[in-house]
């Protein structure tokens, strides 16, 4: 019996942690001795997943798709465990697969275990480590369930090319009606998401208003990064709230992390903590983001950003 992950894509592409997906589902699949098998929506190519141990691709074709719906989404997962037989479903933990696993959990009655960051260090019973208390700590979690749906913690495996041939299959599902319009996942408005993002660049109150985030913009595009925003900046409807990260907004787990005239609410360190490297610039010496920081740069922010980015500038100009 194969494992099973399920690919998130957008405007036909594939997500930039599918492909984390399926390097941790084919290690998977090794430890298991199967294979991975890969469920995509609305995506032409998917031959690229072939090179992270994928075996085959099941695509699923449908434009009523396009709009993300947690019951529906989580119907055709289970239509295409059906179809395999699998025991082993992995999603990875987007605000997406967060509100479709514990459906798909009731309907193929499996246990969900999410915020994964490791493969099984046993297999009867399926035991991972995964993370608790915001992040601030790790426990071994145990299953005895016949299915278990493992939800992976983006940027915690990393990728594993493995390059076998990949087989491309048209999957037909049957689709509910009913539940098409229930609910959509956010619309993104920046040129990066903060889902996919290595890098994102963060602000608060600290930049005094709206008129002045094309500094945090600016920077964001030096870097190739997402812009995020703390709490009170999106509640004052300086940006919008999908950019809003931490403990009551998006959780982020990027490679850099870049907090610009952000004090550090617990409620905002919680959300960011998965982050490899952590970087504060902020003029007050005493904000409780510098404890829990890796790096900091104690200055205005109206001063400090415009060197970084010039400086950023000049560096990929001379190595690029």
């Amino acid at each position: 019996m194969p494992v099973i992950t399920y690919i998130e894509s957008s405007n036909g592409k594939i997500k930039k942690n599918g492909f984390e997906l399926a390097s941790y589902s084919s290690e998977l699949a090794k430890l298991l001795n199967t294979t991975a098998i890969a469920l995509t929506v609305n995506v032409s190519d998917c031959s690229e997943l072939g090179n992270y141990g994928i075996s085959k691709a099941l695509k699923i074709s449908d434009d009523s798709l396009n709009e993300f719906n947690a019951s529906t989404y989580a119907d055709i997962i289970t239509q295409a465990v059906n179809k395999t037989g699998a025991n082993t479903i992995v999603v990875s933990s987007s605000l997406d697969s967060k509100y479709l696993a514990p459906i798909l959990s009731a309907n193929i009655e499996a246990a969900y275990i999410n915020n994964v960051i490791s493969l099984p260090s046993n297999l009867d019973p399926f035991t991972v480590k995964r993370t608790a208390f915001t992040n601030k700590a790790f426990s071994d979690t145990s299953s005895n369930s016949e299915k278990v749906i493992v939800g992976l913690s983006n940027n915690s495996f990393g990728l594993i090319e493995n390059s076998i041939p990949i087989d491309e299959e048209i999957f037909e599902v049957s689709i509910s009606n009913s539940n098409l319009s229930v609910e959509s996942s956010e619309k993104v408005s920046g040129k990066i998401s903060i889902a996919d993002a290595d890098i994102v660049v963060s602000a608060g109150r600290g930049m005094k208003g709206p008129e002045n985030w094309n500094l945090i913009e600016d920077l964001a595009d030096t870097l190739g990064a997402a812009t995020a925003c703390s709490k009170p900046v999106s509640d004052m409807g300086w940006r919008p709230h999908s950019e809003h990260v931490g403990q009551t907004g998006k959780p982020v787990a990027t490679n850099l992390y870049i907090a610009i005239g952000i004090s550090g609410a617990i409620q905002h360190l919680a959300g960011i903590n998965s982050s490899k490297i952590k970087v504060v610039i902020n003029s007050d010496p005493e904000a409780p983001f510098f404890k829990a920081a890796d790096y900091g740069i104690v200055g205005d922010a109206f001063d400090v950003v415009p060197r970084l980015n010039e400086k950023l500038k000049e560096f990929k100009a001379q190595n690029s």
